[in-house]
């Protein structure tokens, strides 16, 4: 069961096409300017079942797939992977927001690592308020990456999401 701060039906701003994006609470980052400090603490929120957004998208076939964000998504690695696989299943695409950098997340040994496997694009770093910036497509700031996790992790080089 993911602990969330909420879930948004239809984004067309967190990530390529029409998605399904799952707010998750908790997050140990606090970038002054967050865009959700409401999912800062780490407290008992809305509780929903994997399942249960399963069903939701097994039938929507506009959603192109589905958005972890948060809060910290890999602060609830091990759920996330179960879902991530079902979505999979369902042939679509996972993206994840991250105040990790994919280095940092390559170095951990545990779910965080593993939550990497299943993912398609990462959108990696913290917010930087400095770094603001209005024009970029699907991230805040100029230190954010869009990466293509399959092909980073094929080739051991950090690859841009191409066409973003």
């Amino acid at each position: 069961m993911l602990n969330t701060s909420g879930i948004i039906e239809n984004s067309i701003v967190d990530g390529q096409g029409i998605r399904y994006v799952v707010f998750v609470q908790g997050c140990p980052h606090h970038c002054e300017g967050c865009h959700n400090p409401d999912t800062w603490e780490f407290r008992d929120n809305k509780f929903v079942e994997i399942d249960t957004i399963v069903d939701t998208l097994k039938d929507d076939f506009l959603c192109q797939g589905i958005t972890f964000s948060g809060g910290e998504p890999f602060m609830q690695a091990t759920e996330l992977i179960k879902l991530a696989d079902k979505i999979h299943a369902l042939n679509k695409d996972v993206w994840c927001y991250t105040g990790y950098t994919i280095e940092q997340l390559l170095s951990f040994t545990d779910d965080k690592r593993e939550l990497l496997n299943h993912i398609d694009v990462l959108v990696d770093g913290k917010f930087e308020l400095a770094e603001r910036n209005t024009f970029l497509h699907f991230r805040g700031s100029n230190n954010q990456r869009v990466i293509d996790v399959k092909k980073t992790l094929q080739t051991g080089e950090i690859t841009l999401k191409e066409g973003i």
